[in-house]
């Protein structure tokens, strides 16, 4: 069962046999209780298990609440408020953040930045590009213009793309 899922929750293996629990790790359990098991090592997995969901949902809340992030760029953290991002462009391993006053080029790959990011106010309308849709001037078929830069939306991103722009009119 496990094996044909991706979005499992916490899972807690019980079972009599030890030589499971190796392979029951490696599909990232929170705890595996060999039978039998005491009320107590039971409720320390329960335990162990409420308290990983519980972080996995102050980090999702905290994402959205946050105004700001720090990437590493020229040996130092930089804070960048996302009201201050005008678009983020992939290079690669690298990313260039644009934002109103600079450009700040960081050791980071595009699904990295993607998921720090509030998913309200950025979406990604290119392999290479994720843009704030606070600053975007102008949207056509094939691309959206941010100042004087046009940027491509590719027809991969293009369905996603103009559903976020109806939820955000």
């Amino acid at each position: 069962f496990i094996r044909n899922h991706d979005n499992l929750p916490e899972i807690i293996f019980t079972t009599a046999y030890s030589h499971y629990a190796l392979e029951g790790f490696e599909y990232k359990a929170i705890d595996y209780l060999l039978k039998p098991f005491s009320f107590e090592r039971f409720y320390k997995a329960t335990l162990r298990a409420y308290e990983n969901h519980a972080l996995k949902q102050a980090s999702t809340i905290s994402r959205t609440e946050k105004e700001y992030l720090f990437v590493k760029s020229d040996y130092k953290l930089v804070k960048i408020n996302f009201d201050d991002i005008l678009y983020i462009e992939g290079l690669k391993d690298y990313i260039k953040i644009i934002t109103k006053e600079k450009t700040i080029l960081t050791l980071m790959r595009m699904k990295e930045i993607e998921e720090k990011l509030p998913v309200n106010v950025f979406v990604r309308i290119h392999r290479s590009f994720i843009i704030s849709i606070n600053n975007v001037d102008t949207v056509n078929k094939t691309n959206v213009s941010i100042g004087k830069k046009i940027i491509p939306v590719t027809d991969f991103y293009k369905e996603k793309f103009f559903k976020f722009i109806d939820l955000n009119i």
